[in-house]
């Protein structure tokens, strides 16, 4: 009988830590997926239905190839506070993606931009499988607001390990760190990044330039008229 009743508060301990730490559940939609990779679709809780400036401008025609130029213009740089600058100089700027996640997401991030909700947002995942319980993840997600773009790198080439237990976060919330950030993102050219604020801690803890919003209309290209008109103004005996 003792036995019985051990047994019993031992099914119920494992109940209620079973569903006790199970994560929230995110909904979300597939756009694409393959055994290592996704891109999808999920809702965004800072989205109040009953606020429409907190609407995202979804759905959204954003072609792959200007968001293959865009996300070219991620770049990554490893963080480092003003004393270590001063020592050791500006890390290098390296490419946020390689050509092959480029081709990836250019594709389907843009077709996840034409089907979205105005209360959703995109959200990717890439890995590189190292062993059975090791991965390297860069993950993050985007929306537009007006002619905004905002872009946010959760983990960029952190190595992920999977635990023998427990919930596996890094599938779950691309759009979350599972390390401390280590990285700046830094879009070019410059002149279509609008400034943030962010605290002295984000500073601190690499937080404050993990998030970009970019101006779409800084990035339009010239009208062929007006630089044709520029050239003939400087080489008018060519124009004649």
């Amino acid at each position: 009988m003792l036995l019985s009743f051990r047994c019993l508060i031992f099914a119920l301990t494992s109940t209620f830590l079973l569903f006790g730490c199970a994560a929230p559940h995110v909904p979300s939609r597939i756009i694409y997926e393959d055994p290592v990779n996704f891109v999808r679709l999920e809702e965004d809780s800072e989205v109040l239905p009953e606020w429409p400036p907190s609407h995202h401008t979804h759905p959204f025609t954003l072609e792959p190839e200007k968001l293959r130029t865009i996300l070219s213009g991620l770049k990554v740089q490893e963080h480092g506070i003003a004393l270590q600058r001063w020592w050791r100089g500006e890390s290098p700027l390296v490419p946020a993606f390689t050509d092959e996640e480029l081709a990836l997401l250019s594709a389907y991030i843009s077709e996840a931009l034409a089907e979205a909700k105005h209360n959703e947002r995109v959200t990717f995942y890439l890995s590189q499988p190292q062993t059975f319980a090791r991965r390297i993840i860069t993950t993050g997600g985007l929306y537009v607001q007006g002619n905004e773009l905002h872009m946010l790198l959760g983990n960029w080439r952190i190595i992920y390990g999977i635990p023998a237990y427990g919930m596996i976060y890094d599938r779950r919330y691309p759009m979350r760190p599972t390390a401390a950030k280590g990285f700046d993102l830094i879009f070019q050219p410059s002149d279509a990044v609008i400034p943030m604020k962010s605290s002295f801690l984000d500073g601190i803890l690499a937080n404050a330039k993990d998030e970009l919003i970019i101006d779409l209309t800084k990035l339009e290209p010239s009208e062929p008229r007006v630089s044709l008109i520029r050239f003939c103004m400087n080489h008018e005996s060519l124009c004649e």
